[in-house]
């Protein structure tokens, strides 16, 4: 019996309207991610980067037939909206918020029309806005059903502290890199032209509850990674490639393991 369909609606989420003449070649020079062949009703997994390439703001593109819709981190909204307004010069784009509801689906395909999926993996599931959808779980519930997948999100970024590649943005269709320039592109084309990804995030599982984030993964007695999100028996953590290879691994006094999800093996 297949996996019944689950909707929930993603408080923690939030959208700004872009729109205007000129709204596809402002955000081309600003994010990860191709805006110029961005579709109505298509999303797309993004970026805003600092200037050294570190990730300031999370994105899902989501296009209309007068602009797009940015999916942002509700509680870094007003941030997002005041960058934008800096960048935004002598551009003809205009910038609203949004208020449309943003819900997530997984397991079945949610019944109506409107949904869109998710750009990052199928298994993650749907992304709906604005939609009638009547949410029948949680937005825990679907962080659960992230975490499950090996997905990092927003609880693992950290503000102003990761690079893109290390929250595998290269492998979740959030960065293009035959788009041209983006702020924070230099550093970032040279972290995959050179293949200088020292750490990234991935699934932990251990017994137990989930320990805290900052707790720090050792091989031995090398530091290994440390602990960002987590639930009962699994966490996401970010670790050093060069010392997680065949290693004996703990968190806290217990014994640990890495996991590396199937869409990243392949």
């Amino acid at each position: 019996m297949s996996e019944p369909s689950r909707i929930a609606n993603l408080a923690s989420r939030a959208l700004i309207a872009v729109g205007g003449a000129d709204w596809r070649g402002f955000l081309q020079g600003l994010l990860t991610q191709d805006v110029e062949t961005l579709a109505p009703g298509e999303a797309r997994f993004a970026a805003l980067l600092t200037p050294q390439g570190r990730l300031l703001h999370d994105l899902f593109l989501v296009g209309r037939q007068d602009g797009c819709w940015l999916d942002c981190q509700a509680s870094a909204r007003a941030a997002l909206l005041q960058r934008l307004t800096i960048y935004r010069l002598r551009a003809k784009v205009s910038l609203e918020l949004g208020e449309a509801p943003v819900f997530a689906a997984w397991g079945a395909p949610p019944a109506g029309d409107g949904w869109t999926g998710d750009p990052r993996l199928a298994a993650l599931g749907w992304r709906g806005y604005g939609l009638a959808a009547a949410p029948d779980t949680d937005e825990a519930d679907y962080e659960l059903h992230r975490l499950a997948v090996g997905a990092p999100g927003p609880a693992d970024w950290g503000e102003d502290a990761t690079y893109p590649l290390e929250a595998d943005f290269d492998l979740l269709n959030g960065v293009d890199f035959r788009k041209g320039c983006f702020v924070g592109q230099e550093t970032t084309s040279r972290m995959k032209r050179r293949g200088s990804i020292k750490s990234r995030m991935l699934p932990i599982t251990f017994d137990g509850p989930a320990p805290p984030a900052g707790a720090e993964i050792l091989a031995g007695t090398l530091r290994a990674g440390q602990v960002l999100s987590g639930a009962e028996g699994r966490a996401m953590a970010l670790v050093r490639l060069d010392r997680i290879e065949g290693a004996a691994l703990t968190v806290g006094g217990r014994a640990c393991r890495v996991e590396t999800p199937d869409w990243m093996a392949a």
